[in-house]
């Protein structure tokens, strides 16, 4: 208990020093981040709270800031008379330079081969319209909503005056393609498997991903297939279709029907998930023997939330802050489920969970390169939550009350990039706490360093977890396998604290070789398990490094892949001193988005 207590005033002091160097004035990147800096405080007693809470206080300290050429017209306000909209294949175009056309003839063969994107799927993504008022943030945001699709590349949006003096102007949205159909398939001594993951289907940007596969022994099939639109008619409702089935017949369906806060611009968010899962698991007995057990279930989830701006202005910090109110309902149905004897405590039993949430938030994105593309641009989401979460729960013929916060934070610095996560929740019964969880987890990368024309920089991602007066159930302890800890690593080693540190160098190299750039790593993982009689700090931990590189294509849709090895000095019932390939991918230190929105209680993996 007593360690339960430092890392919890450990954590509270973290959250504290963060809470103080946030307020480091920011280092533009673009003439966008620029607007965004500009901040009037209101007049009004409660917007002026709000506006200490959420905004950072101005320095009488001037900064010297690079000088930057806007980009964009300053056409504040004047109305959009045209959209002209240019979509480009993929290879030997440029979506900044008109002039730039295929020069080879694997260039025009690739483009021939590739189906361009509909106009209408790019028009759909925008945030603007025909005889509507221009908007730099909403021309900002529709560039990054068009560069987080699958099947683009890259995008440039500018504007013309109609004349000298109008008070009209044209709007020009310049697309540049990925190449979008990605072949798979294995063949191996046990099984062949073939499959196509299609990412701008018919260029309308609908996804299709489907596999199949065959067992050689028994010759039994497998299939996996997936459907994705992910826009219908520029309302941002996504709508997805996926059912897969293994070689013993078990399998998953589901879809899902969802609007999310796309945009800190947007107003309102909803969502529909029903899915089944029939599948076979391993479940401890009372002797602690695995035993394999069955498990069917549907899952049926609904939410809905709304977005109020706190306070009216123009500026863009204030109109990307907003006070959130969302609600959620789910039902999880358990049609097989382990006997009495496997899981005397009930922990999967059928339950109805319903949630509430409130909180502010403040979300923006800065343009930024080299992080986990080359050379790029990639947006960097900053900014702040401060949210609570409340509701009850029904399970095992019983109502619990459940009450939860969060608190986040994340910047650029003049030392580098730091965002971190803090929640804390739990249930309650007769005011006892019961199923509580603690969690802390940060993200940081340093500023680019440069050796000769060579790129570099450290990431840096710790993460605690810990859990008070969990289950005695297999399914309510904590992991340190694949995702949920070290990648690679697979074993049956479980516990109620969980402490992960990840390093990982990355190098950016200078030149290609046909569009694909070869970019070195050295990745260090480290974990460890613990629980209320065995805590952190007494236990036994596991480790990875980690060697290959990431290469990356400027025209695929996927953005990466890898060549890799590993060293696992220990792996509990697989043996000592293992070495795997292929073992790491880098999406470990993905960015926090600062998106409130569907209430949650904290994931205990």
């Amino acid at each position: 208990m007593l360690f339960n207590h430092k890392i919890t005033v450990y954590a509270i002091i973290f959250l504290c020093h963060q809470f103080l160097f946030s307020q480091d004035k920011l280092i533009p990147k673009d003439s966008s981040t620029v607007l965004s800096g500009i901040v009037t405080p209101p007049k009004n007693k409660t917007a002026k709270f709000f506006h200490r809470l959420v905004f950072k206080p101005a320095k009488s300290q001037k900064i010297k800031k690079k000088i930057i050429v806007p980009k964009h017209l300053k056409v504040e306000g004047k109305i959009i008379r045209n959209i002209i909209i240019t979509t480009l294949d993929p290879f030997g175009y440029s979506d900044s330079d008109i002039d730039k056309i295929p020069k080879n003839w694997s260039e025009r063969t690739g483009n021939r081969a590739h189906l361009k994107s509909k106009k209408i799927a790019i028009r759909n993504l925008l945030l603007f319209s025909k005889n509507k008022r221009y908007s730099l943030l909403e021309i900002k945001e529709s560039e990054r909503i068009l560069r987080a699709q699958n099947f683009i590349n890259r995008v440039t949006i500018t504007e013309k005056l109609a004349a000298p003096k109008s008070d009209s102007v044209d709007v020009f949205v310049r697309v540049l393609d990925s190449w979008s159909s990605i072949p798979k398939f294995n063949i191996s001594n046990s099984k062949t498997g073939l499959g196509l993951k299609e990412r701008n289907f018919f260029g309308l940007g609908h996804q299709l991903d489907y596999y199949y596969s065959n067992r050689k022994s028994d010759g039994k099939e497998a299939n996996n297939i997936s459907y994705l639109i992910p826009n219908i008619k520029n309302s941002f409702i996504r709508t997805e279709v996926k059912y897969s089935v293994d070689f013993d017949r078990y399998y998953s369906k589901g879809i899902t029907i969802e609007r999310p806060f796309y945009s800190p611009l947007t107003k309102w968010a909803a969502g529909i998930a029903l899915n089944q899962n029939y599948l076979k698991d391993s479940i401890q007995d009372v002797e602690e023997n695995y035993i394999s057990q069955n498990f069917k279930y549907n899952n049926h989830i609904f939410w809905a939330g709304r977005a109020f701006r706190i306070i009216k202005a123009d500026t863009i910090t204030e109109r990307t802050t907003n006070l959130i109110i969302a609600a959620c309902f789910s039902n999880l149905n358990y049609l097989i489920e382990p006997s009495e004897t496997l899981d005397p405590t009930d922990f999967y039993d059928s339950e109805k969970l319903l949630l509430t949430g409130i909180g502010i938030n403040t979300r923006q994105f800065i343009e930024d390169r080299y992080i986990f593309k080359n050379g790029q641009t990639e947006d960097v989401p900053v900014g702040r939550i401060y949210g609570i979460t409340g509701g009850y729960r029904y399970k095992n013929s019983k109502w619990s009350p459940y009450l939860g916060a969060q608190i986040s934070f994340g910047n650029y610095h003049s030392w580098g990039f730091l965002s971190t996560n803090f929640e804390v929740g739990s249930f309650f019964k007769q005011a006892k706490k019961e199923q509580s969880a603690i969690s802390f987890q940060a993200n940081y990368f340093t500023n680019i360093i440069e050796i000769g024309n060579w790129k570099f920089r450290q990431f840096i991602k710790p993460q605690i977890i810990i859990g008070i007066n969990r289950e005695k159930s297999l399914g309510d302890l904590l992991t340190i396998n694949e995702n949920n800890g070290i990648q690679g690593f697979n074993s049956p080693v479980y516990g109620t604290q969980k402490l992960i540190f990840t390093l990982q160098t990355q190098s950016y190299s200078p030149k290609s070789i046909w569009g694909f750039r070869f970019n070195p790593y050295f990745n260090y993982s480290i974990a460890v398990l613990g629980n209320k009689n065995n805590p952190i700090h007494t236990n036994k931990t596991y480790s990875k490094i980690g060697i290959g590189a990431i290469i990356n294509n400027d025209y695929l849709v996927f953005s990466a892949f890898q060549l890799s090895i590993a060293y696992y000095p220990n792996i509990p019932f697989q043996g000592d001193n293992i070495f795997k390939t292929n073992a790491f991918e880098t999406t470990d230190f993905g960015f926090q988005n600062f998106e409130l929105a569907k209430p949650k209680t904290i994931s205990f993996k």
